[in-house]
């Protein structure tokens, strides 16, 4: 059976303009979305053009196979997950179609991010209203299927309220256009002897009954919950004036949003858009020392005119101190407070939102609920945002095998019900010995409620649909919605009966069963449900893998654990015009399996689930870990801190063991041996290096892309210029003493840069040693040769152990190589205690001399008073494990120097990585989204720094243009030279 249907998918692929892949690393890929659910799929196409969606459903209804329509960024119920083919169609539907500005409506295909038409909107001073907290990757195909909501709803309503017409594809392959309808135009469809014809009749004769009418809106959540999916809507045509209510026409894009793809296939939707918001704000960040007290301020702050309503619990905020990122936006924080409500007011002047502002603090005064109500402008709210909008991600950050579960995460009530509402909760989540972790959308009246339960324990289990089911009878005793804006999916859809009545689901059968009489559009989902115990993550009781590795993972509990802190929230598909750094690959290639979540997921699929020795030993594995950078962005990035960098070289390393090292990866490790041999004879190598035939010779040899340019050796190595200089330069009554570590591309690549550091340490008043360390182990780690990075990593604690300290800090030149102290050393190194006390300890040259700067010890007069405009490529690893700010402040310290960052992402060179052959063109690609542009665009009078040598030769290669140092440039402007 299984060779007739690869046989058959052999023969669709050929047909088809996208891919279809039915291979195990891309069924494992597909088998998760960001709920609780697996279910490996049959295959996964990548359509390209509505005529592959024609082939897909053609074949999907001829074979008795089904079709799981998935974009990106809006599924946490299991909508995505199913048995049949999964079609993801965010790589290639992704145009916008057309603007018209006098009707105020676009038209694009449903890929497109929902951030990326804000982008293309705003010269039109328009913007789609709708925002959910991951715009900047959700599509507003899975927006329209989930009825998406998000924070600015309050004031704009929700995505079905924004759907103006959508072209669909049914299941009999026949193309549609739904659109309102005036009763004429409805009567013509109604008489079509189609199955679109079909649809319309079956709609009518089953809601046109007063008696059915007065039903449905008797057992639908109240009219005033506007964030509501609970099956199809047939409650909101039911305000047609074909059925009697007070909207003219009949349009079923109503139904259709929110509907899953249940019932048809989207190729392009019109959306209804709003005039961009005026342009000042305020939000006030009210602190309660309760959530009782938060939520019962809503319903009065409502009066206000909000623009958004806000609430994240102690959970979350405690959550965003173990990442990164998140420290920074949370500095507005004032005590230990249980819950914050995020109030925005917005005014078309200064003077106008201030007067808001003072008025919705006056009455959070009189209510006397808050302890603090701090007031936020312009970036500041722009961080306060990016902590709530994180925190669906953060909660992943559980150590363990218990964690924060989406069931009955997206219950709507009623304003007027809302205090009432989560009293009963929080005491029914006493009685299951639960502590839930509230955030919420609290001025909608909808609450992201999470109990933490460990789905991998059968009594767990019992608590999680036990507990749902609870919570469903609640809400239906407040005539709420179960599902407000994630959807119902697999979690909820065994609930709709329950919620709406069986005569009432009897016609959301009916519905489907016109639309879709061949069922191959997203089975399981809505109606004929799957359990929904069915299909968990994780087998109940089962025996958990036991995995060795020569990494320390014991921070996370072990690799697996590390691989499952992954939620599928999908940070790391952002696109680079929305900033950050992850994922460098998924950028470039748009493919899943090259996106963070797509590693670990498919790690994590991997080592759950074989059955060799060796679990790391797939094909499917390297694969999925070629095109990794290992920038390290996801460490702080990514949420839940998926450290996809230390998977990747654990990978490698337990890779190799059984399949041996390739031969590329020794040359690109051992280079700095190669470098060391020629160190008396500089010019030999050089030569060979430059020549056109012996460069294109040793290319070819150690598979290097002939394109690539090769890094020369400096005429002399670091130590032996110091022998030079070190006796010239004298300091007397230093201010401290630091340790500089000389890394192997600074020795050999770069020794005038760790002359110019030696130099401006000294020049300064800075008692500089040079300790005879060995090299970082950066290049062996990046090759996953774990066990020689290892052994640089015991020899140079050793030599620093005793010398490191407080109050002589490890300062290095190249972030990569100073960094993995601070990273990798840990985690690797026999004496971990000596490990942890360096790390603490260790720091970029930036970093200390900032902190200098600050502390007055190094002072501006020191400096030129020449005029400079600097633009600074940051290193990946900085960004990632410390920050790119200390470089951009010391370039500033001069008093005319204007430095500002490039917000470039990754480079993409990556240390061996853009040299390589086969990775060459992804590097450039990956230079080329942000970086050499704004290289090229920058003045011939303009300064490019970078700190890292692989982002130096990654800009001279790709755009010809030299670029130094932040050291060499602060040394050049010390006053004694100029």
């Amino acid at each position: 059976m299984m060779d007739v249907l690869i046989s058959s998918f052999k023969t669709l692929s050929t047909k088809l303009k996208g891919e279809l892949y039915y291979d195990d690393l891309s069924k494992a890929l597909y088998a998760t979305d960001a709920s609780v659910y697996r279910i490996l799929p049959t295959a996964v196409a990548i359509p390209n053009g509505v005529q592959d969606l024609r082939l897909l459903i053609a074949y999907a209804r001829e074979n008795s196979i089904s079709l799981i329509p998935r974009a990106a960024g809006t599924s946490l119920a299991g909508q995505c997950v199913g048995e049949g083919i999964v079609v993801d169609t965010s790589k290639y539907f992704n145009k916008i179609i057309g603007i018209n500005e006098k009707e105020r409506t676009v038209t694009l295909q449903p890929g497109v991010v929902r951030d990326k038409l804000n982008l293309f909107l705003k010269p039109f001073n328009l913007f789609f209203g709708p925002n959910t907290s991951t715009s900047n990757r959700c599509m507003i195909g899975g927006m329209v299927g989930n009825n998406s909501s998000g924070t600015t709803s309050i004031r704009y309503g929700v995505t079905r309220d924004k759907v103006v017409s959508m072209k669909c594809i049914l299941s009999d392959g026949s193309e549609v256009e739904f659109k309102k309808l005036d009763s004429q135009a409805l009567k013509a469809k109604i008489n079509y002897d189609t199955l679109e014809g079909d649809i319309y009749r079956t709609i009518v004769d089953n809601l046109e009954d007063k008696d059915v009418q007065e039903r449905i809106n008797s057992t639908f959540p109240k009219p005033e919950i506007h964030r509501r999916n609970t099956g199809y809507a047939i409650d909101e045509l039911l305000k047609s004036d074909v059925f009697g209510g007070d909207q003219e026409g009949l349009n079923l894009c109503k139904l259709i949003s929110g509907s899953e793809g249940t019932l048809a296939f989207i190729t392009e939707i019109t959306l209804q858009l709003d005039k961009l918001p005026p342009p000042h704000s305020i939000m006030v960040a009210a602190h309660f020392d309760s959530i009782s007290k938060c939520l019962s301020s809503v319903e009065p702050l409502m009066s206000h005119g909000l623009y958004t309503c806000e609430m994240m619990d102690k959970t979350i905020l405690d959550c965003t101190l173990q990442n990164r990122e998140q420290l920074e936006n949370r500095k507005f924080i004032q005590g230990d407070p249980i819950a914050i409500l995020m109030c925005e007011v917005r005014g078309e002047s200064e003077d106008a939102v201030v007067k808001k502002a003072d008025k919705l603090i006056d009455s959070l005064e009189k209510l006397d609920l808050s302890f603090a109500n701090v007031p936020l402008k312009g970036e500041e709210i722009t961080k306060a945002n990016e902590l709530r909008a994180a925190g669906l991600g953060l909660l992943g950050n559980l150590i363990g095998d218990e964690k924060s579960v989406a069931c009955i995460e997206d219950t709507a009530v009623a304003l007027e019900d809302l205090t009432h509402y989560i009293d009963e909760f929080t005491q029914l989540m006493v009685n299951h010995n639960q502590k839930a972790i509230y955030y919420a959308h609290a001025g909608a009246g909808e609450l992201h409620l999470r109990p933490v339960l460990n789905l991998k324990k059968s009594e767990d289990v019992k608590i999680f649909e036990q507990l749902t089911f609870e919570v469903a009878k609640l809400v239906k005793k407040y005539k709420g919605s179960m599902s407000g804006e994630h959807g119902d999916g697999i979690v909820r859809s065994s609930l709709i009966e329950y919620m709406i009545g069986e005569e009432n689901f009897n016609i959301l059968r009916k519905i489907k069963t016109v639309f879709d009489p061949y069922n191959i559009f997203n089975p399981g989902k809505i109606v004929s449900p799957y359990e929904m115990t069915s299909n968990l993550r994780y087998a109940p009781n089962r025996t958990e893998p036991n995995i060795e590795t020569f990494m320390d993972f014991s921070a996370s509990m072990g690799i697996l654990r590390e691989t499952e802190k992954c939620n599928g929230s999908g940070d790391c598909r952002k696109l680079p015009e929305f900033g950050g750094t992850m994922c460098p690959s998924y950028r470039a290639t748009l493919d899943e399996k090259d996106s963070t979540r797509g590693r670990a997921n498919a790690l994590r699929e991997f080592l759950t689930n074989s059955e060799k020795a060796n679990k790391f030993d797939y094909e499917e594995l390297k694969e999925v870990f070629d095109l990794c950078l290992s920038c390290k962005a996801c460490a702080s990035e990514c949420p839940s801190s998926v450290d996809v960098a230390a998977l990747k070289a654990e990978f490698q390393y337990q890779y190799n063991r059984v399949n041996g090292i390739p031969r590329q990866s020794l040359l690109f490790a051992g280079s700095n041996r190669l470098y060391s041999k020629f160190e008396k004879f500089p010019g030999v190598l050089n030569s060979i290096l430059n020549n056109s035939l012996s460069s294109k010779l040793l290319k070819k040899l150690s598979g290097i892309a002939p394109e690539r340019s090769l890094p020369n050796i400096s005429s002399k190595s670091f130590n032996s210029r110091l022998k030079v200089i070190e006796n010239q330069l004298s300091v007397e009554r230093p201010i401290s003493k630091v340790y500089l570590f000389i890394d192997e591309f600074t020795q050999y690549l770069d020794s005038d840069i760790g002359i110019d550091a030696y130099r401006l340490l000294r020049a300064l008043n800075y008692d500089v040693r040079i300790v005879n360390t060995v090299e970082s182990g950066r290049a062996h780690i990046s090759k996953g040769l774990l066990d020689k990075a290892k052994s640089f990593a015991d020899d140079n604690i050793s030599r620093l152990k005793d010398l490191v300290d407080i109050n002589a800090p490890l300062i290095g030149l190249e972030p990569s190589a100073i960094l993995t102290y601070v990273d990798e050393y840990p985690k690797l190194a026999e004496d971990k205690i000596a490990a942890q006390k360096i790390a603490k300890h260790t720091m970029l040259i930036e970093e200390f001399l900032l902190q200098e700067m600050k502390a007055g010890n190094i002072k501006k007069e020191s400096f030129t008073e020449e005029e400079k405009n600097i633009l600074i490529h940051a290193h990946c690893h900085q960004k990632a494990l410390r920050s790119e700010k200390c470089s951009i402040e010391i370039l500033n310290f001069p008093e005319n120097y204007t430095t500002k960052e490039i917000p470039s992402g990754c480079c993409g060179m990556a240390g061996g990585f853009g040299y390589e052959k086969e990775h060459y063109d992804i590097s450039m690609k990956i230079g080329e989204q942000t970086l050499f542009p704004a290289i090229r665009e920058a003045g011939k009078d303009i300064s490019i720094a970078a700190n890292g040598t692989s982002c130096r030769h990654q800009i001279k290669d790709g755009t010809g243009v030299l670029s130094r140092h932040p050291v060499t440039i602060l040394w050049e402007a010390l006053a004694i030279n100029n």
